[in-house]
């Protein structure tokens, strides 16, 4: 066999092609290894985003609460606000607005119950005061 210079090489001369068994095993155990590190916070960062999209929806209610205040001079329930969250929020969460409209002044309370793997995270509550509960979630 003769190669690009003309000079001719013997087949113990060539490098072998491939990787070896020990240099894959390697490379998986690395791989595993960084797998092991980055699930858990991937899975935090999801519980997140999902828990910001409860928390968007649940001020959302709160607005319109306020324009329904103005209007019916009384809070209402989400039936009343005629407000249903996205199918990516109420996979999560089930929420209410439960309005109190015997005090004086009116108040009401949204509450965003977590259900499924969301439980972990815990529920999320605002009132009519723009208290939020766990104040950790906000």
């Amino acid at each position: 066999m003769t190669s690009v210079t003309g000079i001719r090489s013997s087949p113990a001369m060539r490098r072998p092609k491939g990787f070896t068994l020990i240099e894959l095993m390697i490379v998986v155990a690395v791989i595993g290894i960084l797998a092991a590190i980055a699930y858990p916070s991937y899975q935090n960062y999801v519980m997140r985003a999902k828990r910001a999209s409860a928390q968007q929806f649940m001020m959302e209610v709160v607005s319109r609460q306020e324009q329904y205040l103005l209007d019916a001079r009384a809070y209402g329930t989400l039936a009343d606000l005629n407000m249903t969250p996205p199918t990516s929020v109420s996979a999560n969460y089930d929420f209410a607005s439960v309005p109190n409209n015997a005090a004086t002044p009116p108040t009401f309370t949204v509450t965003a119950t977590a259900k499924g793997p969301q439980t972990a995270d815990g529920n999320l509550s605002v009132n009519s005061l723009g208290v939020k509960t766990p104040s950790g979630k906000w």
